[in-house]
């Protein structure tokens, strides 16, 4: 009989007082029988430690659980610490104002199971508010408008995550092995998700599966819907900063529409910037990349 996998579930906890309860509970409801949770907070200032703390003395002879509080480092220096800390074959993130939904974590071991050859599986995520009550089904479809569909081929899958971002929240689990050789998170970056699906990508590691397995809060603090223009302008920069890096991982016509969407970026700043002879001349080169792909 086949040994059941240990999942290590990691947490970075910042300033989520008000929410990391619900995360903490929603790791211990899930029904899968091997999971360890490995929490770090990321100097805190509002109490978050001491909810975690409060929670672990009440719940830590149902689970195995490891929790160090460290000075602020950010969010991907915080990720990697988990990873190295985790002993888990397989690592499922979650923030600590998501939370995890009733059977993903047996979907995702289940896939990676069945399919060797992927070092990472990710799913959708409902979307709730600050209360915990569900506003959209579907992060992907819902929020930001892409079709599923499109991720279910290698091909699809790739143009969707290179061209068309739209995944976010607790759905990502990745091998303990894929996160060693791909050196964790790139810990120059604030907006780190793009870049470690782009890696993955590459090699041909990422799967998909069409089922929510995560809830995915929307307060007023999202990093990545932020309305503050100069955060708006520092997660364009990672996003510029990560297409550059990622588009030599890629062959044609990939490693073009990165180019591209390097392009965009820039042409999104200037905007931001009001700098409108800048926004043209990023525009034409965007459309310029992204008509070599498509005369292909």
């Amino acid at each position: 009989m086949t040994a059941v996998p240990l999942v290590s579930v990691l947490v970075p906890a910042y300033n989520h007082a008000r929410y990391i309860r619900r995360c903490l509970d929603s790791i211990l409801e899930d029904a899968y029988p091997r999971k360890e949770l490995v929490v770090i907070d990321d100097g805190s200032t509002d109490g978050t430690a001491d909810v975690i703390s409060d929670w672990i003395s009440r719940n830590s002879s149902s689970l195995d659980v490891r929790f160090q509080y460290q000075e602020n480092r950010g969010i991907s220096r915080t990720l990697n610490e988990l990873g190295r800390l985790a002993n888990g074959e397989f690592l499922r993130v979650v923030a600590s104002d998501d939370f995890l939904l009733p059977a993903g974590i047996t979907t995702q071991v289940d896939y990676l199971q069945q399919t060797p050859s992927r070092l990472a599986v990710f799913g959708d995520a409902i979307v709730v508010d600050g209360q915990n009550h569900r506003v959209h089904d579907s992060l992907i479809s819902d929020v930001y408008g892409a079709d599923k569909s499109e991720y279910l081929t290698p091909e699809s899958l790739s143009r969707q995550i290179i061209c068309r971002w739209s995944v976010g929240g607790p759905v990502l689990m990745i091998r303990k092995t894929a996160f060693e050789a791909l050196e964790g998170w790139n810990e120059e970056l604030s907006v780190e998700d793009w870049d470690i699906y782009l890696r993955l990508l590459a090699v041909g590691g990422l799967g998909f599966v069409d089922i929510p397995v995560g809830a995915y809060r929307l307060h007023g603090s999202n990093t990545s819907r932020t309305q503050i223009v100069e955060k708006r302008i520092r997660n364009l920069q990672d996003m510029k900063k990560t297409a550059r890096r990622c588009s030599h991982l890629f062959g044609s016509p990939y490693s073009t529409l990165l180019r591209a969407q390097e392009s965009l970026a820039s042409a999104k700043i200037s905007f931001l910037q009001r700098r409108y002879l800048h926004l043209a001349l990023d525009l034409v080169k965007f459309m310029g990349l992204r008509s070599l792909v498509a005369f292909r």
